[in-house]
């Protein structure tokens, strides 16, 4: 397999030739599929406000979970029903040890405690902060992508990076380490990431056929890339995706909740990475074998992993990863439109 960087392939022909790539048409249309059908369902032409605010609360608590940052929707539910995304934050006696600290099932320590706020609650309630703005900036995420970047870093960092970092591009060398859940190994330059920064603004405004999915997938796994920032890069890269999916009209009212998809695809990760295809190599079925023991994200994780290290073969198994997941996350706002019908 090549393992040369996915930054070649989006160089060639950038978003025309992604979605041509083996499987890619045909996860998205799936995906696509999906989406109509959810939202063609009868209760959204009434409650599709309760459906966008409940996909959007699942997908932020999912995001952070994906960034490492764990608590249940109960708790969260809870929590916001008491306090708000603003509210004051659990005492010492609220939390407990897998809270402050103690070895997730990633296998990694919580960089929420490793950073001193001894909680994950903060970037939790970042990231449904900035959940609840995207669709307010869609507009500014079309006319100006990285000032929509810096924007969205702020609502979600506010109460865990420091102030004077909020928004703005990680330096190559300092006294807070670039933070890496995934595993993905050091970042490129501060340089190389402007200028790749810069070319993926060109793609966002630049007119493309290529299917929305493939677009946001594109902008999720070049973010993820590049962590411009050195904190919570993560969160920024599924947010940006969540951006591209409303603004290009997949997902107008914001109804699915992908990031709860790939939660989901945690469970089987070398499923995505199969091309089904007569002839075909099983591009990607090294990344599989990979995964870490109880690693409850691995396949997010190993998609990833296949983007910023496999070339042509790691692009398309991530943009089949990525339209697997929205089409998870649409059956999921089904089946929660369909509770709604009951009540």
């Amino acid at each position: 397999m090549s393992l040369r960087p996915s930054g070649t392939i989006l160089a060639a022909d950038p978003l025309a030739r992604v979605a041509a790539l083996p499987g890619v048409r045909e996860a998205a249309d799936s995906a696509r599929s999906a989406v109509d059908t959810l939202l063609r369902h009868r209760v959204l032409r009434r409650q599709s406000a309760e459906v966008t605010a409940e996909a959007s609360l699942r997908a932020a608590r999912a995001c952070a979970a994906l960034e490492g940052y764990e608590i249940s929707l109960d708790e969260l539910r809870a929590h916001l029903a008491r306090s708000g995304p603003e509210g004051v934050l659990p005492g010492p006696e609220e939390t407990d040890a897998s809270k402050a600290g103690a070895v997730t099932d990633r296998g990694t320590r919580n960089d929420a405690a490793m950073t001193g706020s001894g909680h994950p609650l903060p970037v939790v309630l970042g990231t449904v902060r900035l959940y609840a703005e995207l669709g307010i900036l869609v507009p500014a995420w079309e006319r100006a992508p990285r000032q929509a970047l810096a924007r969205m870093h702020v609502l979600l960092g506010r109460g865990f990076v420091p102030d004077d970092e909020l928004g703005r591009p990680r330096a190559d060398a300092g006294t807070r380490a670039i933070l890496d859940p995934l595993r993905l190994g050091p970042p490129p330059h501060s340089v190389e990431t402007s200028v790749r920064l810069d070319g993926l603004t060109g793609l966002l405004v630049a007119p493309t056929s290529a299917p929305a999915i493939v677009v946001a997938a594109v902008v999720h796994g070049e973010l993820l890339a590049l962590r411009p920032f050195g904190a919570l890069d993560g969160v920024i890269a599924r947010a940006a995706a969540r951006l591209v999916l409303i603004g290009r009209g997949l997902d107008p009212k914001a109804l699915t909740a992908t990031d709860v998809g790939h939660l989901e695809m945690g469970q089987n990760p070398a499923s995505i990475l199969r091309v089904d295809r007569a002839g075909d190599a099983h591009a990607g079925e090294a990344y599989a074998g990979e995964a870490y023991a109880g690693d409850a994200y691995a396949g997010y994780r190993e998609a990833a992993a296949a983007y910023v290290g496999g070339g042509a073969d790691g692009v398309a198994i991530w943009v089949r990863h990525c339209a697997k997941a929205l089409e998870l996350a649409a059956r999921e706002s089904l089946a929660v439109c369909e509770a709604l019908a009951r009540t």
